[in-house]
């Protein structure tokens, strides 16, 4: 099983990319309510529900009802210390080793903290847990964000927009094949490196040295 999506409870996508990768994964874990609009949105697209392979969460968003139907299903984490998309990638983590592509659907919208949390968390991942040889990003309706602790080359194609972010103050991102270098950019705000464009197909990212950031695409 190499593909596989997290669907968290947050917009549900409407365009065709982040649908093509929800139908098309290999297995679909829910976090907690979410479940419920992924059966609607299979009933709709498929003319039957299709059940995920599980539902996780601490429950707190899924009626009695629904979690009694969907209770084989169910892995009940009720620690507060994570929220239900960090129990979420444990489970696909743990269950499925072989994993080479996580991708995670509705974490956006609806509730700024909910998007805001989860996207730092794509950054907390890298050192949570081992992702090496893994992919692994938040696909919405308007963009594409995904973690990178180093050194890297991006192909993202001419015109793209790109945004960047890092908590990390000490760290430099000196880049080739954007329309504004980054090179004296000081990341102690979320705002200096955001709503930046790819003048070339590659951009080239050079760290001052290993840490955390997140790139946004449209």
């Amino acid at each position: 099983m190499n593909n596989v999506v997290i669907l968290c409870d947050g917009e549900f996508p409407r365009k065709d990319y982040p649908l093509y990768l929800l139908d098309s994964a290999d297995a679909v874990v829910c976090c907690d309510g979410s479940v419920v609009n992924y059966l609607r949105h299979t009933r709709k697209r498929f003319g039957e529900e299709r059940m995920p392979e599980a539902v996780v969460g601490d429950m707190d968003t899924l009626s009695g009802k629904w979690q009694k139907r969907l209770e084989r299903l169910i892995v009940h984490e009720s620690e507060q210390d994570d929220n239900d998309l960090t129990k979420a990638m444990r489970y696909v983590l743990s269950k499925h080793p072989e994993v080479s592509e996580i991708h995670i659907l509705g974490a956006t919208g609806k509730r700024e903290d909910h998007t805001i949390g989860n996207l730092g968390l794509l950054m907390e991942y890298t050192r949570l847990f081992d992702l090496e040889g893994i992919r692994v990003d938040i696909v919405s309706d308007y963009s594409t964000a995904f973690a990178i602790t180093d050194s890297c080359e991006l192909h993202v194609g001419e015109g793209r927009r790109v945004s960047l972010f890092s908590p990390d103050n000490s760290l430099t991102i000196k880049s080739e094949g954007l329309q504004w270098p980054t090179d004296a950019v000081v990341f102690d705000a979320w705002w200096p490196a955001t709503l930046n464009r790819a003048v070339d197909d590659v951009i080239k990212l050079t760290f001052s040295h290993p840490s955390r950031a997140l790139i946004l695409l449209d």
